[in-house]
């Protein structure tokens, strides 16, 4: 019943999660276009009302007309729209999520025995999961520091962005080896997306809240308020594709159990930044086909590091039991690897998790949908149970002892 619960609790949280990111990114790309749309306006009332810029446009049946002030509107309604809390909801919702099934039980997906460091290798759940944490708060205030240091006065945006990829590509490859993959990935992700939260919470809206204030007062709004927010929501935008894959990531094993995982991670960070990248400019009128080619290169790349090795030729086999008793090669002269050697593995490895009636405590279901109880269910899975047993992924933590043995008959396996 308990697993049950923790189920259904991240089928709720997911949910939520995922409506109010759909919320806030929607939003958040529908400003920055129509920021980029802006024309000067052609009206003579308009300009005299200190109207930066304009923006006509016809939807669902009807006519807007946007305007946009910089500091000085004519009139401040009570009644402002402000756009923050789809952007905390997103953040709370997953680290909820991020609480449920990871930190809970992080000794599982948080510890990673395959690391080439002893220190991480021999964690607890407990510091592995304090590790994650700190990964997020240490991450966003060196993040937030770079930009104070590199550019105060949003004045030197090109070094600080450069500073930014750098901090992305050690976050990477930290990750990378300190947790295992899936968890490396997403905790890379859950940086990014912490840091674009912690933007709006800390930088946008007190910056907008200080100007409303002055002008409510009668006095004169600080341009560095707007200025800093502009900087903030800017790196927001190009977070934006980037942490919507990591957040996938977890459903393609191939991105995660690479070796070059942090490689991959790296090259779909900047992949998703310059595709976001031709879309502003998309807004600005211009048609730059360089970064959309650059992220195909990149994506291009992605999947030649991915892609899996040729699967060896069957070799002979040596008698062996493994350590359940369920799974015996044949003979020494064996050629070739029977369905009934592999699931016998699966079922003494396997099946405690990815069953319809899961023993592990903590699982109501199988994992990712996956159940390998019948010999046609362990065939239909075939290309995902070799990729993940030879990178070791699975099972996690190798909590039930799979040998290296019972590695090399899968490995030897040809998937029939």
């Amino acid at each position: 019943m308990e697993g049950f619960f923790l189920e259904y609790g991240n089928l709720l949280l997911r949910w939520l999660h995922v409506i109010a990111a759909i919320a806030w990114i929607g939003e958040s790309i529908y400003f920055v276009m129509l920021d980029l749309s802006l024309h000067a306006p052609k009206g003579e009332h308009s300009k005299k009302l200190g109207v930066y810029g304009e923006l006509w446009a016809v939807h669902g049946g009807g006519f807007y007309h946007n305007q946009k002030y910089l500091t000085n509107p004519a009139e401040l309604p009570d009644d402002l729209h402000w756009s923050f809390w789809k952007a905390y909801t997103t953040w709370l919702s997953g680290f909820g999520l991020f609480m449920l099934l990871y930190l809970l039980k992080a000794d599982i997906y948080l510890v990673n025995p395959a690391s080439p460091w002893e220190w991480a290798r021999n964690m607890s759940g407990f510091e592995a999961g304090i590790l994650a944490v700190l990964f997020l708060v240490i991450g966003y205030n060196v993040y937030s520091r770079l930009c104070r240091i590199i550019s105060p006065t949003v004045n030197h945006d090109g070094w600080l962005s450069a500073a930014v990829g750098v901090m992305m590509v050690i976050v990477a490859w930290l990750t990378s080896q300190i947790f295992p993959g899936r968890a490396a990935f997403l905790i890379t992700g859950a940086l990014m997306a912490t840091c674009m939260s912690a933007n709006v919470f800390f930088w946008i809206i007190p910056g907008q809240r200080r100007m409303v204030k002055a002008l409510k007062t009668g006095g004169k709004p600080n341009p560095l308020d707007g200025a800093w927010g502009k900087q903030r929501s800017v790196h927001n935008t190009y977070f934006t594709l980037p942490v919507i894959f990591l957040m996938l990531s977890n459903h393609y094993s191939f991105t995660y159990s690479n070796e070059y995982a942090w490689v991959i991670m790296t090259l779909f960070i900047f992949a998703g930044a310059v595709i976001r990248q031709y879309f502003v400019l998309r807004h600005l009128g211009k048609n730059d086909l360089r970064y959309p080619a650059v992220g195909i290169v990149l994506l291009a790349l992605i999947g030649w590091i991915a892609a899996p090795s040729p699967a060896p030729a069957p070799v002979p086999l040596a008698a062996a039991t493994s350590q359940a008793g369920s799974a015996t090669a044949s003979a020494a002269s064996t050629t070739g690897v029977s369905i009934e050697q592999v699931h016998g593995i699966i079922q003494a490895r396997c099946v405690e998790c990815h069953s319809a009636k899961p023993t592990q405590p903590g699982f109501a279901a199988a994992p990712a949908g996956i159940m390998l109880d019948t010999n046609a269910e362990t065939l239909q899975h075939a290309a995902q149970i070799k990729q993940v047993v030879a990178n070791k992924y699975m099972p996690l933590a190798n909590l039930t002892k799979m040998t290296d043995e019972e590695r090399a008959v899968i490995a030897a396996w040809s998937g029939q």
